[in-house]
């Protein structure tokens, strides 16, 4: 098995770089399926090598050594593992499903007399894209991190700004400008951690563990510093209320395929990474303000779900939404407590499944109906797309946290975690947080349900629909069995995470 996960993750990155090449021996279904398996193997077998190597399992694969910036290595344990297995499962699937969406892009942005770039610097840029994402949650040093945080960017932002909807390129350009402000907060911090230390490093390869609390040790104000701006950083990449401007323009307005990565699988790693990393290394220092990170949740999924609340456009909700859930994952890292960061890492799998199942179905009806995103102008398409209907409605399951999805079990987590804490504040704050988080869900539950209500029920204000792409159902279907078995089977995400959160922070939690 010796470096088994950095050939797989490379795999996609070398396969991305010769797309162009295969294309001109090769059509681009072949072609697409090939990326696709590329994507998909890195998630899937490292899945399946945890689960036959015990719960106690870590997998280390040493990369290079620099002087003054530490070990650059791939890292897959369980803290991970649902990060990487959503991230190959549904980027292999959308990769899929890109086929007859960007076939109708393609042809929409021809008729409009623009000629974008066509498959090879698609699907070159599309798969660099999802490969950073699995690259950026086997990182093990902070600088590799940020290497694979901003080749992440560059790919997404090309995507949005040669395939998008609208004014794309000024789009392009402000989620640029404002996610690489971020990435330059986060890096300032890390610059300052790191040249203290004369490491960046926040996984030990030679202790096989993470170095916590080592940030602590910096001298005078920079701990605080370095932590507080890390954090700030990652905030503007995860979305986070007062950081969030530049997401509904972005994720409405990238095409389909671009949005289905950018909401679910993308702007979470931002929360994987304050725990992964800011909070390995500054645990006490994080812990100090949690209350403000509580209160600071606890608005984001308010705020955003009374916006989604506002939108007719499908895509636009949806962003929106995604604030909010993001918002659940800020939720569980602030309690502090092994359950609710389990809860928080078993969320992202649960939003990624929820939020893409979405995103899809609003490219459904985006090919299929001449670029319809007005939720007021659907209305009972559950009779013409049953199948459709039944994803879809699994997708907001996955959202809200009904059976049989994971996010059940997620927000269950996430509820425990923060009632521990909220339960040992005086009465007034226990009665206001309590009814603030009551509210957030409520909100979640209704924006869901009742866009779900308005496209597929009610009477029927489109005549002449089609039978659904199988390209799209099949890929859709995929997405919702990861979903699905994560509810059924929730061991590896649950237990064997839980146990694993134990024996690395221990005391510090």
């Amino acid at each position: 098995m010796s470096y088994m996960l950095t050939l797989l993750i490379m795999l996609p990155i070398s396969i991305a770089l010769m797309s162009p090449l295969l294309l001109k021996f090769l059509g681009y279904r072949v072609v697409v399926i090939i990326n696709s398996i590329s994507l998909l193997l890195p998630g899937v077998l490292g899945f399946t090598y945890l689960l036959l190597m015990g719960s106690n399992t870590v997998l280390i694969e040493v990369l290079c050594v620099i002087k003054g910036i530490g070990t650059f290595a791939f890292l897959l344990d369980y803290l991970n593992l649902p990060i990487l297995l959503s991230i190959s499962i549904v980027t292999a699937s959308v990769c899929i499903y890109s086929i007859p969406y960007m076939k109708h892009r393609f042809k929409e942005m021809l008729d409009e007399g623009e000629e974008a770039p066509g498959w090879s610097i698609y699907l070159m840029l599309y798969t660099l894209f999802s490969s950073s994402m699995l690259g950026i949650a086997a990182s093990t040093n902070i600088i590799e991190f940020y290497l694979f945080l901003e080749l992440s960017l560059i790919p997404s932002f090309l995507l949005i700004a040669l395939y998008g909807y609208g004014d794309r390129r000024r789009i392009a350009l402000m989620y640029f400008v404002w996610t690489h402000i971020g990435a330059q907060l986060f890096l300032i911090g890390s610059l300052i951690y790191g040249m203290s230390t004369g490491s960046f490093d926040f996984y030990s390869v030679t202790l096989g563990r993470p170095l916590v609390g080592f940030g602590e040790y910096l001298p005078g104000r920079l701990a605080e510093t370095a932590s507080i701006l890390m954090v700030l950083g990652l905030f503007f990449k995860m979305a986070v209320l007062g950081m969030h401007f530049w997401l509904p323009y972005a994720h409405a307005q990238a095409p389909t395929p671009v949005s289905a990565l950018l909401s679910p699988n993308l702007i979470g790693l931002a929360g994987y990474g304050i725990l992964r990393i800011v909070i390995t290394l500054f645990p006490n220092i994080t812990y100090s303000f949690s209350t403000s990170l509580m209160i600071l949740s606890i608005a984001t999924i308010i705020y955003g779900g009374l916006l989604a609340l506002r939108q007719d456009d499908f895509k636009r909700l949806l962003a929106y939404s995604s604030i909010s859930q993001m918002g659940y994952i800020l939720l569980g890292i602030s309690s502090f407590t092994i359950i609710g960061f389990t809860g928080a890492i078993l969320h992202y799998l649960s939003h990624a499944v929820g939020k893409a199942l979405l995103f899809m179905a609003a490219g459904v009806f985006i090919t299929e109906h001449h670029g319809l995103r007005s939720i007021s102008r659907m209305g009972g398409f559950a009779a013409s797309y049953p199948y459709l209907f039944a994803l879809t409605l699994f997708g907001v399951m996955s959202l809200t946290g009904l059976p049989p999805s994971s996010c059940l079990i997620s927000k269950f987590l996430i509820i425990a975690g923060i009632s521990s804490v909220i339960i040992k504040m005086g009465l007034t704050s226990m009665i206001i947080l309590s009814i603030a988080v009551i509210v957030g869900i409520g909100l979640t539950l209704g924006y869901t349900f009742w866009t779900i209500k308005r496209i597929f029920f009610g009477p029927i204000s489109l005549k002449n629909h089609t039978n659904t792409n199988p390209y799209f159902t099949i890929t859709m279907t995929i997405i919702a069995l990861l979903g699905l078995i994560s509810f059924l089977y929730p061991k590896p995400f649950v237990d064997f995470l839980q146990t694993y959160l134990q024996n690395i922070l221990g005391g510090h939690e």
